[in-house]
């Protein structure tokens, strides 16, 4: 399923940043899952520590390759002035000094997920961080910026291509001057609406040569979200939130293997093993 990793380099060090808050997820599995399934694939050894960002305030250190910080329940405004938001900020602001020293041998690559690319774009700045006027939740498609053709993390991905999306909160009104300054990218915006005067979301920016973030969750398996939607607790969790005609459009988007299940195979792999691929150099 899984793209070949060019070149080769073992003992590859992952953290994953967990900001569930501690509620029933489907997302630190996923994650975990193509963890396992990509170091199988590619024959390379993957170890990864997890670290519970909400309730124990943890956070990674410098000695990993590869950081992948999870999405989570709540508003991404919310938490300022909360005890642990200062200890995930700091931690960012450790990753981006030590990427930006000349001594760094290896440099520490960074994907954000939904809660932790809202929090990505609060701290940088980038755009708004505002409520939705509804929940967005389900299978959608997302659009490709013409910075995204030549995406590394976005290899191998149709025009539009489609995402799961869950969230109440968005980044909009993006400050194009201040993007071209620090030389990040929007890559994806949401589907246009041309029935509602709203503005599309920002659905993936690269900030930095070392940080990437997506608005939607890449990680989402189409087979186990499926057969998570369809218990029964879930499903009529589902039904009375959002409707049965979005519960079965969901499972009907999640077994076509055009949709998620490519999304899935392309978009976190592709982050790792362009990440890998960067570090390979420094080991010769």
């Amino acid at each position: 399923m899984f793209a070949a990793m060019a070149g080769a380099l073992s003992n590859i060090r992952v953290a994953i940043l967990d900001l569930y808050e501690g509620v029933e997820n489907q997302g630190m599995r996923c994650i975990r899952e193509i963890l396992n399934q990509y170091a199988e694939y590619n024959h390379v050894e993957l170890e990864w520590d997890e670290y519970e960002v909400r309730i124990n305030k943890q956070v990674p250190d410098l000695g990993y390759d590869i950081y992948i910080s999870s999405g989570g329940p709540g508003s991404p405004l919310e938490s300022e002035g909360s005890e642990w938001e200062p200890v995930y900020f700091n931690w960012l602001r450790m990753v981006e000094d030590h990427n930006k020293s000349a001594d760094a041998v290896r440099r520490k690559f960074v994907f954000f997920i939904c809660h932790s690319y809202q929090l990505a774009c609060r701290h940088y700045k980038v755009g708004q961080v505002a409520k939705r006027k509804s929940t967005a939740f389900g299978v959608f498609p997302v659009h490709m910026l013409e910075g995204a053709h030549n995406e590394p993390v976005f290899s191998n991905l149709k025009d539009p291509f489609y995402a799961v999306d869950s969230r109440d909160y968005q980044v909009i009104q993006p400050d194009h001057s201040l993007i071209r300054k620090m030389g990040a990218t929007i890559l994806a915006i949401e589907k246009e609406r041309p029935h509602v005067p709203f503005e599309r979301a920002m659905m993936a920016i690269r900030f930095n040569e070392y940080m990437v973030g997506t608005q939607f969750h890449p990680e989402a398996d189409a087979i186990g979200m499926s057969m998570y939607l369809q218990r029964e607790d879930k499903k009529n969790t589902v039904i009375a939130s959002h409707g049965y005609e979005k519960w079965e459009s969901m499972i009907e988007h999640l077994n076509d293997p055009d949709k998620i299940l490519w999304t899935y195979s392309q978009v976190l792999p592709n982050f790792i093993a362009h990440s890998i691929e960067q570090l390979v150099p420094a080991e010769v």
